[in-house]
Protein backbone atom coordinates (compact mmCIF):
# COMPACT_ATOMS: atom_id res chain seq x y z
CA UNK A 1 0.00 0.00 0.00
CA UNK A 2 1.39 3.38 -0.94
CA UNK A 3 0.42 6.86 0.26
CA UNK A 4 -2.27 7.35 -2.41
CA UNK A 5 -3.87 4.01 -1.52
CA UNK A 6 -3.83 5.00 2.15
CA UNK A 7 -5.44 8.37 1.38
CA UNK A 8 -8.18 6.67 -0.67
CA UNK A 9 -8.83 4.19 2.13
CA UNK A 10 -9.02 6.95 4.76
CA UNK A 11 -11.37 8.99 2.58
CA UNK A 12 -13.66 6.02 2.04
CA UNK A 13 -13.79 4.85 5.66
CA UNK A 14 -14.23 8.37 7.08
CA UNK A 15 -16.61 9.42 4.28
CA UNK A 16 -14.59 12.54 3.50
CA UNK A 17 -12.97 13.83 0.32
CA UNK A 18 -9.58 12.59 -0.78
CA UNK A 19 -8.26 16.15 -0.44
CA UNK A 20 -9.35 16.31 3.21
CA UNK A 21 -7.89 12.84 3.84
CA UNK A 22 -4.59 13.89 2.24
CA UNK A 23 -4.43 17.07 4.36
CA UNK A 24 -5.16 15.05 7.50
CA UNK A 25 -2.52 12.46 6.71
CA UNK A 26 0.07 15.12 5.84
CA UNK A 27 -0.70 16.96 9.08
CA UNK A 28 -0.36 13.79 11.13
CA UNK A 29 2.93 12.87 9.46
CA UNK A 30 4.34 16.39 9.94
CA UNK A 31 3.45 16.24 13.63
CA UNK A 32 5.02 12.78 13.98
CA UNK A 33 8.20 13.89 12.19
CA UNK A 34 8.53 17.00 14.38
CA UNK A 35 8.02 15.06 17.62
CA UNK A 36 10.46 12.31 16.64
CA UNK A 37 13.05 14.86 15.51
CA UNK A 38 12.84 16.49 18.97
CA UNK A 39 13.59 13.09 20.50
CA UNK A 40 10.08 12.54 21.85
CA UNK A 41 8.50 9.13 21.94
CA UNK A 42 5.31 8.82 19.87
CA UNK A 43 2.84 6.12 20.91
CA UNK A 44 -0.24 5.24 18.90
CA UNK A 45 -2.35 2.97 21.10
CA UNK A 46 -2.90 -0.40 19.47
CA UNK A 47 -0.48 0.37 16.63
CA UNK A 48 2.96 0.93 18.10
CA UNK A 49 5.65 3.28 19.37
CA UNK A 50 8.20 5.32 17.45
CA UNK A 51 11.34 6.41 19.30
CA UNK A 52 14.88 7.61 18.64
CA UNK A 53 17.83 5.44 19.59
CA UNK A 54 21.50 6.33 19.50
CA UNK A 55 23.75 3.92 17.63
CA UNK A 56 27.28 3.77 18.95
CA UNK A 57 30.26 4.24 16.64
CA UNK A 58 31.62 0.99 15.26
CA UNK A 59 33.91 -0.38 12.61
CA UNK A 60 32.62 -1.95 9.43
CA UNK A 61 34.29 -3.66 6.53
CA UNK A 62 34.29 -2.71 2.86
CA UNK A 63 33.22 -5.95 1.14
CA UNK A 64 35.15 -5.17 -2.06
CA UNK A 65 38.54 -4.40 -0.50
CA UNK A 66 38.26 -5.95 2.97
CA UNK A 67 39.42 -2.63 4.43
CA UNK A 68 37.99 -1.62 7.81
CA UNK A 69 35.91 1.54 7.76
CA UNK A 70 34.84 3.60 10.77
CA UNK A 71 31.07 4.05 11.03
CA UNK A 72 30.16 7.21 12.98
CA UNK A 73 27.50 7.35 15.71
CA UNK A 74 24.01 8.22 14.56
CA UNK A 75 20.41 8.57 15.64
CA UNK A 76 17.87 6.20 14.08
CA UNK A 77 14.12 5.76 14.39
CA UNK A 78 12.98 2.59 16.10
CA UNK A 79 9.45 1.19 15.78
CA UNK A 80 8.01 -1.21 18.28
CA UNK A 81 4.64 -2.70 17.26
CA UNK A 82 1.80 -2.54 19.76
CA UNK A 83 0.13 -5.59 21.24
CA UNK A 84 -2.98 -5.29 19.06
CA UNK A 85 -0.96 -4.97 15.84
CA UNK A 86 1.20 -7.94 16.83
CA UNK A 87 -1.86 -10.08 17.46
CA UNK A 88 -3.48 -9.15 14.14
CA UNK A 89 -0.46 -10.12 12.03
CA UNK A 90 0.02 -13.54 13.59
Amino acid sequence: MNKNDLIASIAESAKISKKAAAQSLDGMLATLFAAIKEGKRVTLAGFGTFSIVERAPRTGRNPQTGETVPIPPRRVVKFRPGRELSRKIQ
